[in-house]
């Protein structure tokens, strides 16, 4: 009877397996954002979805103008957020808030959130500790 020595064959296997697929669980980050360039727009939630992965926020930007645009922003996930104190009710339509964060590279209305502004002038807090 021939006796097989799987273990370090295993091991090797589920090293090379984890090397490779590590850059399937990278994840895109801010990647189609111009990092280092921020937009701040005033505008009006039309609506909020505290969803995974992301939650999102849209809105209806009045532009120079007084022509309206509807504009998305993209925030962190709802469970960084609720550990901030966030609830699927923290942003309601109709709420007017500043928001500032990174631009599109697009040059779409959209924008990685990186800080709100309600209209009382309260910071509204996107991480825990903010």
């Amino acid at each position: 009877m021939r006796k097989y020595r799987s273990g370090p064959r295993l091991i090797a296997s589920l090293v090379l397996t984890l090397i490779f697929s590590a850059p399937l669980w990278a994840h895109h980050g801010t990647a189609a954002y111009e990092a280092g360039k921020t937009v701040t727009v005033q505008g009006t939630v039309t609506d909020f979805e505290f969803i995974n992965p992301h939650a999102l926020v849209f809105l209806e930007v009045k532009d120079e103008k007084g022509n309206v645009e509807k504009w998305q922003g993209e925030l962190t996930s709802p469970n960084r957020l609720s550990r901030a104190g966030w609830t699927r009710h923290t942003l309601k339509p109709g709420d007017v808030a500043t928001f500032s964060g990174f631009g599109a590279k697009s040059g779409a209305p959209t924008l990685w959130i990186t800080k709100i502004v309600a209209a009382d002038g309260q910071e509204i807090p996107l991480a825990p500790g903010d």
